[in-house]
């Protein structure tokens, strides 16, 4: 087979249509599907099924699509192993929740623009089991995701991960109650925090079930069960409840500070975010998603 074949494949189940593989290649749509027929010639499979105006893989050109994938990295390795002055090529698919995305990748983003323009980044903003739902069909070559240390989320068989880093997150309430908490002249740990606020409304995340998981863990431990009636996967939303009075919720600690909103340090169970970077198991030879996740192991 030819492997130049083998990457209009590629990119046509990456990317879902000719047209949109013609844009990443520099070709034309009659170039693509000419190249995918002799494919299929190649390897005596029916690889293509008309799907009302358009196409789509077959079960087993998807396969083949799978196959293509990890040869095609096989290809670039051997390549760079024999003239390791080469440069790492390709499009990688990175997906992952925002903060991820802005502190670790867009500065790798921007020195690989620089140094290996080669390497082309597409960015996908999901939340964790969004991400590692696209890692597991392909869709994603690279899952940036976060769990808690008090809701641990191990992504399961067939993933590699990467820790990236981690920071401590706190309960955000309106100021003047954080103050009559400070009045008291102790330091309550975070079952205590919770109590404080047992009767009043409470905010998780609407996209990701661990935060909720936190506030019903730790609320266990100050013998209430919190009355979830707002959830918002925006930390600026979640402070604009908070600061209207709707409620209180988890924040990073190191959120700047707005008047009226504190952030109570959680201690006694600490609670800490973890961030992860994700990949499938055996993918870690490609040079282009090798060279991202050097790059992030030199930054954290």
């Amino acid at each position: 087979m030819d492997t130049r074949r083998l990457q209009y494949l590629h990119e046509l189940a990456r990317l879902g249509s000719m047209r949109a593989v013609a844009d990443v290649l520099g070709t034309t749509t009659s170039t693509v599907s000419q190249q995918i027929a002799a494919l299929s010639r190649d390897t005596g499979t029916v690889l293509l099924e008309p799907v009302g105006r358009g196409v789509r893989l077959t079960a087993a050109g998807r396969r083949l699509a799978e196959h293509a994938r990890n040869i095609l990295a096989a290809v670039d390795a051997a390549r760079l192993d024999l003239d390791p002055c080469a440069e790492p090529s390709g499009t990688l698919r990175v997906g992952g929740f925002s903060t991820a995305i802005r502190k670790t990748l867009m500065p790798i983003i921007l020195e690989l623009a620089v140094r290996h323009p080669a390497v082309k980044i597409m960015v996908l903003e999901h939340e964790p089991a969004e991400a590692l739902s696209q890692l597991g069909l392909d869709d994603l070559d690279l899952a940036l995701t976060y769990d808690y240390n008090l809701a641990p989320d191990p992504p399961g068989p067939g993933i590699e991960t990467l820790e990236l880093w981690s920071t401590p997150w706190g309960l955000g309430v309106p100021s003047d109650a954080a103050a009559r908490i400070a009045a008291n002249g102790t330091v309550p740990d975070a079952a205590e925090v919770f109590g404080f606020f047992r009767d009043l409304d409470w905010i998780g995340n609407s996209r990701n079930g661990a935060d909720e998981t936190v506030l019903r863990l730790i609320s266990s431990m100050a013998g209430f069960q919190p009355a979830m009636h707002h959830q918002s996967d925006s930390l600026d939303l979640v402070e604009d409840l908070i600061l209207a009075g709707l409620g209180v919720g988890l924040l990073p600690a190191n959120r700047p500070h707005r008047p009226g909103l504190t952030i109570l340090p959680l201690h006694n169970p600490d609670l800490h975010l973890r961030a992860h970077a994700r990949i499938r198991a055996g993918r870690s030879a490609w040079p282009a998603l090798a060279l991202v996740l050097d790059r992030m192991r030199q930054n954290r």
